[in-house]
């Protein structure tokens, strides 16, 4: 007997693909048995169907490794626990490098794989050639092989996932196209409760958008743009030959830009050419092509085609069978977008995946942990929905920054290269003459950030290369000059939210774990810890009146700790029995209202002494405290602070001053080697005092007692968000702390080297860079607490070893005396 269309439902899934499928398995075999797949045509009929299906696991994360390790683990059970076949086939993988630059990122690789115990070998061309003989090795620098990877049939795989979730008690059901998102306030939130469908409408509590090609026009319908757009991908598949072994690995050649997948007794070979098509980027994907395919682009799969002729002889003796040019779903940095959507409270979005069979069965086992407990079990900050905003969902920044980062996907990824294309569109005042002055600039979140200056005779171009080309002459200059003149940073990207109302104080007293009600003038630097002690959010708090607070936060960070923001806000309003109103606390984002100007270094005083009038001695002007002073004409709010270790301030002015400003401040440093500093000096004089950057060695991931920030706890302020959790590791204990590892070799480190100890792998690290002021390579990692007594240790980078030594506090003035003068 057939079932009755549902009028309600705990969870709804929109999207039958290999993702929507996965989320709902996991979360009905969690035990949600009241959760129903919505597919509006038929299982895989969007790009599920026609996906290569290669199950590739090696990222560049150790949590993004997991995920994909995940899916392997599944896809080993899958079919013996529903009965349904996936064609799970674990050939593994080989990929080769045929340059000297590809074969150090794959020695880089290998040594992020070592520390993290991820299977990953690196061979010989002639053992390549061994494992793989249809390929032409004479040319190739030597290969790598991961033996747990393989390929995966798409269909089969989706209807396993189908069938473990009728088993487990859910429902899916086809045919069904979802017509609208009603979108409600209740209370003090926002939530979708009903999906309104061609067939009935369902209340609902939870609904998830893994609508894969319609993702945006979903989310559209919830009143929110999504990051999620759609571009042609190509693969054709050869005539079959027994000269085709079976069994073969999957097969990458990124020089080449191609892969190949063993089909039986053929090969299936696309690639990421250097440019593809954008599809509808304004209205989206037509709803009615579910199994719609393009007509080959010729000049495109050229691109494939001639690589895979030269290390596949063999092709030159075979016809193409077939060619699939389909849409697939994109993000503007090609990486998934997953997670709650900010501003509603019950939207989940798993959408925009370039590499979704690979990838879904740890994203539905993430996905479905977020649902239920409220956390995806591990930091997802990578795939994060809140790492884009407004800007990277408009369709034109969407598609212009997807196109190029397909374009990419085989590229070599130099250390600090910088998308080229969505450029501009957020500038400082000071860009232009910043530019003038040699600037070369990044970006973040969609602002143009000087990241090094150029002078004399070098030119404002970046150079890449994994020994940091030239850079001893232009971030080396900058650092010397912030350890032993002063530097100007123009830091105006950073995000800056104004919390105010009468439980103002109240509310950032839960939230962080410091004591943030200081006299007006006062600041703390605080963590914002998860109900498990985990840092969700590592800010400045600046009391500016007895109800008015800013919180600074990183230049990407903003929609990420906003909505953290608020959702702690219904976490105290519950916490206060529901008795927070509207007015009681506001939060509201005051960005493009200030420039920042960071003053640093030993003669910064000197400098600033020059412009202002108010006292800024030591005595009078504190560490880690704020005052309204005048930069000439201009007025500021002058914070005495550093990310650098060293003596400095920065300036917060209203944008219409910002430029007169600079101006006076730099004229006013003439005589005291004041110069322009960029971020990438920030990075390697920040590395020096173990000053941590959140998302690199901090996030949700690791508490302050590992990181050691424990310091900064205020125990005796009463309850906030986390407390109870961080008594019990206070208690308990941790097992692994944040140290610095100096290295005796000069290896060029960047963050993901494996950590040594008696020859054995013991952790990976968070950060890395080459310290100017100690002349030495330094490195950030956690290591196990019965480790930290041992006095040698090696880091692995690019296939070679240095000793290390363990420094407990910071390489550069632990006591901290530079910035307390």
């Amino acid at each position: 007997m057939r079932k009755a269309f549902p009028t309600s439902a705990k969870i709804v899934v929109i999207g039958g693909g290999a993702i929507g499928t996965s989320i709902a398995y996991h979360l009905a075999k969690a035990g949600q048995t009241d959760v129903v797949l919505l597919e509006k045509s038929k299982l895989t009929e969007g790009a599920t169907w026609h996906a290569a299906g290669l199950v590739g696991q090696f990222r560049s994360q150790q949590n993004l490794m997991s995920l994909m390790k995940d899916s392997v683990s599944l896809f080993d059970t899958l079919a013996e626990e529903t009965g349904q076949e996936t064609g799970w086939r674990k050939v593994g993988s080989i990929r080769v490098a045929s340059t000297q630059d590809r074969w150090q990122e794959l020695l880089k690789s290998h040594s992020a794989a070592q520390a993290v115990g991820f299977e990953m070998e690196i061979i010989s061309p002639s053992e390549a050639k061994n494992l793989y003989p249809l390929m032409e090795s004479n040319d190739l620098v030597g290969a790598a092989f991961i033996p747990e990877d393989g390929h995966v049939d798409p269909y089969s795989l989706t209807q396993a996932y189908a069938k473990g979730i009728r088993q487990n008690g859910g429902r899916v059901i086809e045919g069904v196209m979802v017509k609208e998102l009603v979108r409600k306030t209740v209370g003090n939130k926002e939530s979708i409760t009903h999906v309104v469908t061609d067939h009935g409408t369902i209340e609902v509590d939870t609904v998830v958008n893994a609508a894969g090609l319609w993702a945006r026009q979903v989310g559209q319908m919830a009143g929110v743009e999504l990051p999620a757009g759609v571009v042609q991908h190509q693969y054709f598949v050869t005539e079959k030959t027994p000269d085709i072994p079976d069994g073969i690995p999957c097969f990458r050649d990124p020089d080449g830009g191609f892969y190949a997948k063993p089909e039986p007794g053929a090969l299936a070979i696309g690639g990421w050419e250097q440019s593809t098509d954008k599809v509808n980027p304004k209205e989206g994907f037509p709803w009615h092509c579910e199994r719609h395919l393009f007509d080959p682009n010729m000049d495109r799969l050229e691109e494939i085609f001639g690589p895979a002729l030269h290390r596949f002889p063999i092709l030159n003796e075979l016809g193409v069978r077939t060619i699939i040019n389909g849409p697939i779903p994109i993000s503007p940095d090609g990486e998934p977008v997953i997670g709650p959507v900010p501003g509603l409270d019950n939207f989940f979005a798993a959408c925009s995946f370039t590499s979704g069979i690979a990838a879904s069965g740890g994203v539905g086992k993430a996905v479905a942990n977020w649902i239920l407990n409220g956390d995806p079990g591990l930091d997802l900050w990578a795939f994060d929905i809140r790492r884009f905003g407004p800007l990277q969902s408009g369709h034109k920044f969407l598609h212009d920054r997807a196109v190029e980062s397909y374009s990419k996907y085989y590229d070599i990824h130099w250390p600090g290269e910088e998308l080229e294309t969505a450029r501009g569109a957020r500038r400082s005042p000071l860009y232009s003459r910043l530019k003038q002055e040699g600037a070369v600039f990044g970006s973040k979140f969609g602002w143009e950030r000087a990241n090094w200056f150029a002078h004399g005779d070098i030119l404002q171009e970046d150079k890449f290369g994994f020994d940091r080309p030239g850079q001893a002459e232009t971030i080396g200059r900058e650092h010397k000059a912030a350890r032993e003149q002063a530097v100007l940073v123009d830091q105006t990207s950073f995000t800056k939210f104004e919390i105010s109302g009468p439980k103002a104080c109240a509310f950032l007293q839960y939230m962080a774990v410091a004591n943030v009600d200081k006299p007006v003038g006062g600041a703390v630097y605080s963590q914002l810890c998860n109900a498990n002690g985990g840092i969700e959010a590592d800010v400045t708090l600046i009391r500016r009146a007895e109800d008015c607070f800013w919180l600074i936060t990183g230049s990407a960070l903003g929609v990420r700790d906003r909505a953290w923001l608020e959702a702690g806000l219904l976490l105290f309003s519950e916490h206060h029995q529901g008795s927070i109103g509207t007015q009681d606390v506001v939060l509201r984002d005051i960005t493009s209202s200030f420039g920042v100007l960071n003053l640093q270094g030993p003669n910064a005083r000197k400098i600033l002494e020059k412009v202002c009038d108010e006292d800024i001695s030591h005595s009078g002007f504190p560490f880690m405290s704020t005052k309204d002073i005048r930069i000439g004409y201009a007025p500021a709010l002058a914070y005495r602070v550093t990310y650098v270790g060293e003596l400095g301030w920065e300036l917060y002015i209203p944008t219409e001053y910002l430029e007169y400003a600079y101006e006076t401040i730099m004229q006013a440093g003439q005589d005291q080697g004041l110069i322009n500093m960029g971020y990438r000096a920030i990075d390697s004089l920040r590395l020096e005092k173990r000053y941590l950057a959140w998302g690199a060695d901090i996030n949700s991931d690791y508490n302050p007692f590992e990181a050691g920030l424990n310091f900064l706890i205020d125990w005796k302020k009463g309850n906030f968000l986390g407390r109870e959790a961080l008594l019990k590791i206070k208690e308990e204990g941790v097992s692994q702390r944040m140290v610095t590892l100096l290295l005796d070799d000069p290896l060029t480190v960047y963050g993901g080297e494996a950590v040594f100890c008696d020859g054995q792998v013991i952790a990976q690290t968070t950060s890395g860079n080459f310290a100017y002021s100690v002349g030495k390579s330094l490195v950030l990692a956690y290591l196990p607490l019965e480790l930290l007594e041992k006095e040698v240790f090696e880091v692995q980078a690019f296939g070679q070893r240095s000793r290390a030594k363990l420094i407990k506090s910071s390489a550069y003035d632990p006591k901290g005396e530079k910035i307390r003068c």
